[in-house]
């Protein structure tokens, strides 16, 4: 069982959060957008408050 020998195990679970917190971050962080988001409306729209049959 692999769990008995942590001795191949731990230096792949090393490498591989060596992997994600070192190269992954560079590698998503270049990745261009094709279409950008913009906003569609840039004017606050007007709030009428809610009246509550209550009160």
């Amino acid at each position: 069982m692999p769990q008995l020998n942590p001795a191949p195990w731990f230096l792949i679970f090393l490498f591989t959060w060596i992997f994600f917190l070192a190269v992954m971050p560079g590698k998503i962080m270049s990745y261009l957008l094709n279409n950008a988001p913009t906003p569609k409306n840039t004017q606050k729209s007007k709030v009428t408050p809610w009246n509550w049959p209550w009160t």
